[in-house]
């Protein structure tokens, strides 16, 4: 299992625990695995979603770190976003 993995997870933990995000997601991290998030927090897995952001660890990690917008990010092709993209747009304003 990635460390990157365990530790995006913990930092969306933070960053949930505020936001009463109440959706599934899924954070296809390409080459290193997926982190679900829902209503009880963020963990490492690979499970069905209501919508699945698809990009490279360094794009998550931009995310994650505030130093790339998630709409920027999906606007210039880095970010790939699968299903409802309410929730997409949801989660956007969780990371921001």
């Amino acid at each position: 299992m990635s460390e990157f993995l365990n530790q995006a997870a913990a930092e969306l933990n933070e960053k949930v625990s505020a936001a009463g995000f109440d959706s599934t997601a899924k954070f296809d991290v390409q080459g290193e695995g997926a982190i679900m998030m829902d209503s009880s927090g963020a963990r490492v897995g690979d499970e069905p979603a209501d919508v699945t952001l698809s990009a490279d660890a360094d794009t998550f990690r931009a995310i994650f770190e505030g130093d790339l917008n998630p709409t920027s990010a999906f606007m210039t092709g880095k970010l790939s976003v699968d299903g409802d993209m309410g929730v997409a747009m949801k989660l956007a304003s969780v990371l921001a």
